[in-house]
């Protein structure tokens, strides 16, 4: 196994300890019932943002774009994008990052953003692409800065189609996006590496979803 299947099946380990990822029955915003909830608020000490920055930072590396910066979409995006630019600095990568407030504001700064100025190439970090509107506002920010977006780092790709229960859409939510922006989504893991990893796992009670996912996937995936 290479470092790119053990960088994914670690995460995903990683995350089902943090329980932000977890197995069972929900429903998504699209209205349809996932066998598998992934809520990256789980992520909420000291430990595990430290650990997360290094996964998203690894994958970056992996990845081999050429970028300048981070930026971090408000407001999950925020904490997202310090804790991979400390992992990339801890690597002796330091780069700049900033971020945005949702509300612009006349004094102190001023403006929407927060942190390094932006320009260059950038990388923009957020946790899921689910419609892409945060997408959207991030490359108009940063293009409106005259800088430009390199990629789009995430953490999960579900790798589902569009639309909701009824109606399925002929793409992702991220192919939509590399479409529409000519922009690389990274994620650090997707749909795929979460069923190669439940395959091979040892753990019965784990394992036991796996028809579910697998339908799942049948049904809404790529």
């Amino acid at each position: 196994m290479g470092s790119k299947n053990s960088n994914q099946d670690n995460f995903i380990r990683f995350t089902l300890e943090a329980k932000v990822l977890s197995f069972g029955e929900f429903k998504t915003k699209a209205g349809r019932l996932s066998p598998y909830f992934f809520n990256a608020g789980g992520f909420n000490d000291g430990t595990r943002l430290s650990a997360l920055g290094r996964y998203y930072a690894n994958a970056l590396k992996e990845s081999k774009i050429e970028f300048d910066m981070l930026y971090g979409p408000a407001y999950k995006g925020i904490t997202l994008v310090a804790a991979t630019a400390i992992a990339l600095a801890d690597d002796g990568i330091n780069v700049p990052f900033a971020y945005n407030r949702k509300e612009a504001k006349d004094h102190g700064e001023g403006g929407s953003l927060i942190g390094a100025p932006v320009k260059g190439k950038v990388v923009i970090i957020d946790d899921v692409i689910s419609a892409g509107t945060s997408v959207r506002e991030s490359v108009d920010l940063i293009r409106g800065a005259g800088a430009e977006p390199a990629a789009v780092l995430i953490a999960l790709d579900r790798m589902e189609r569009s639309g909701n229960a009824t109606e399925l859409g002929d793409q992702s939510a991220v192919q939509a996006v590399e479409e529409e922006f000519a922009l690389p989504v990274i994620a650090i893991a997707n749909l795929a590496d979460l069923m190669s990893f439940l395959t091979a796992s040892s753990d019965t009670e784990l394992t036991a979803y796996l028809p579910a996912v697998k339908a799942y996937r049948e049904q809404f995936g790529i």
